[in-house]
């Protein structure tokens, strides 16, 4: 009996070689031009030829970067000009930070899933105290402004001011004030001074609406759940750093079309909020 097999070549053209080592001809021919893969001798016919050590040095290129090891490095691994153990601890230090982008992407999806609004976008802290509202309770503007505040104050800051969106979502009578109040900023534009006495009748308003908010929260027991927060919250976390910025950063980076008139209201409701304070404190309170 008569055995045959196939017989391997001595050398293969670039798209075999190409072929076996699950890459394509573009990609070997850029490792040729970064000096990662030697480029061999052209044939006769001017292309180029690929024999076995070839093969075996592509085969590792292929290996190490499926691993996610750069180029760079696998190449000054191959001419041992770089640590090895070095450019594993890097790797592994990015491939743990990706691994916590994909926990935290993976999250908001599933929150997404289980909200069913842009909420679930938000971090967990506060999509787990909005996320019991009924549907339609939480206006497009209240996301937008929890949204600033993330961004601003992280998470920990977000999950607060929850407490005022959870206190107008379950009393009409606030959030109808609460649009009156809005309404009438909104009026305060170009064409009123800052001295116009409407701005300080509103800023009087404003804060009474604040205090009105407050013994809501409190009421509700929201400020106790907010207490809470300060123990399970790690302010250290990657989210938070990777989140917040400073308050002065903020107000020059995000812009809002608020006229003089409507920044003076709101300069004089946070004195009158801020004497408040400093009352309460006095008083022992």
């Amino acid at each position: 009996m008569t055995y045959s097999f196939a017989m391997p070549p001595r050398q293969v053209k670039i798209g075999d070689a190409a072929v076996f080592a699950g890459t394509t001809p573009r990609a070997i021919r850029h490792y040729h031009q970064i000096g990662l893969l030697p480029e061999p001798e052209r044939g006769v016919d001017g292309r180029r030829r690929y024999g076995y050590d070839d093969m075996i040095r592509l085969l590792w290129i292929r290996k190490m970067a499926e691993a996610g090891i750069s180029l760079d490095d696998v190449r000054a691994a191959f001419e041992g000009t770089r640590d090895i153990g070095d450019v594993l601890g890097r790797l592994e230090e990015t491939l743990a930070a990706q691994e916590a982008d994909i926990k935290r992407q993976r999250g908001a999806v599933q929150r997404l899933q289980a909200v069913g609004s842009p909420l679930g976008l938000l971090s967990e802290l506060v999509t787990d105290r909005l996320g019991h509202l009924p549907p339609g309770t939480l206006r497009p503007a209240d996301l937008d402004a929890l949204l600033v505040t993330e961004r601003v104050f992280g998470p920990l800051g977000a999950a607060i001011q929850a407490s005022v969106f959870i206190v107008l979502a379950t009393h009409p009578d606030l959030r109808a004030e609460q649009d009156r109040l809005d309404a009438a900023e909104a009026a305060l534009d170009d064409s009123v001074e800052t001295e116009d006495p409407r701005v300080e009748e509103l800023a009087v308003q404003r804060y009474a609406h604040h205090m009105a908010l407050d013994r809501a929260v409190e009421a509700a027991g929201l400020d106790v759940a907010e207490e809470k927060l300060f123990e399970i919250y790690d302010a250290d976390s990657a989210e938070e750093k990777e989140t917040q910025m400073s308050a002065f950063e903020s107000v020059t980076k995000m812009p809002y079309d608020w006229s003089p008139a409507r920044k003076r209201c709101m300069e004089r409701t946070a004195q009158l909020l801020a004497t408040d304070g400093s009352a309460a404190i006095t008083r022992g309170d």
